[in-house]
């Protein structure tokens, strides 16, 4: 068996996230049907995260083993015919045997995109957040690296995951979750620029909980609005309890740049 690791681009706009849902269209579903279509085998495609509804990815990485000979230039192509139109297979290539997608990628960076323009052009609507409304963009930009070192993330993940992807129970609203060493994340870099008519928030870490960047991205608007300070963010993760941070923005913002390994 060959181990085929894959480079995938796609507009997540029409899709249900990455992985597999009943009756709804997900990036996951459409690349395992173009595998079975192209090779014959109902193989397992396993991606380095599960994107949401709505994200975006420019450089997705996906494995997955197979029997079949087609040597891995060919396969891209013949992916790419079998695929819609809104994912692309950037690069297939051979993998060492032991290879996982998700179990050994080491760094992850995604932005979210924020359209401060009063008109939010048609042709980025589906591609960013937009805000026209006042924000003080520099206490925004001064909060950013405050994310920055390894800390438990607990504020800033969802606690509507659903069961099997949770990583940490829910408490009531007015009770601290106990700490857990799964909601601990390494940020090596957090930051936010203004380029154009758009807020850039790049953030590069080790890994990421559920919702963790749209709701990072999130508490900068907040604290962009004045209804949170930069000074409070050391008090919003020790406090491990999801209302202490900002909301959940969109998801059609966000987008996942690159996987390390």
């Amino acid at each position: 068996m060959r181990t085929i690791k894959l480079t995938l681009a796609y507009d997540g706009s029409e899709f249900f996230g990455w992985q597999i849902q009943p009756n709804r269209p997900t990036v996951q579903a459409a690349v395992m049907e173009a595998v079975a279509a192209v090779t014959g085998e109902r193989a397992a495609v396993h991606g380095s995260g599960r994107t949401d509804a709505g994200v975006h990815a420019l450089a997705q990485v996906a494995s997955f083993h197979t029997a079949s000979g087609i040597p891995a230039a060919k396969l891209a192509r013949a992916l790419n015919r079998q695929l819609p139109s809104a994912i692309r297979v950037l690069a297939a290539e051979e993998a060492p045997p032991g290879f996982h997608a998700r179990h050994q990628a080491r760094a992850k960076t995604y932005r979210y995109r924020i359209y401060r323009g009063e008109i939010c052009p048609p042709f980025l609507w589906r591609y960013v957040h937009h805000f026209p409304y006042p924000l003080d963009e520099q206490q925004m930009m001064e909060a950013a690296p405050l994310f920055e070192g390894a800390h438990d993330f607990t504020s800033l993940a969802s606690a509507e995951a659903p069961a099997p992807a949770r990583e940490a129970r829910e408490s009531a609203p007015h009770e601290q979750q106990r700490p857990s060493k799964s909601q601990v994340r390494t940020v090596f870099s957090s930051e936010l620029r203004r380029e154009g008519e758009e807020l850039l928030y790049t953030v590069r870490g080790s890994g990421f909980l559920h919702h963790m960047v749209r709701n990072m991205a999130g508490t900068l608007v907040e604290i962009g609005k004045g209804r949170l300070s930069a000074a409070q963010i050391p008090e919003i993760l020790t406090a491990r309890r999801r209302s202490a941070a900002g909301p959940t923005l969109p998801g059609k913002g966000l987008w996942l740049l690159s996987v390390e390994y």
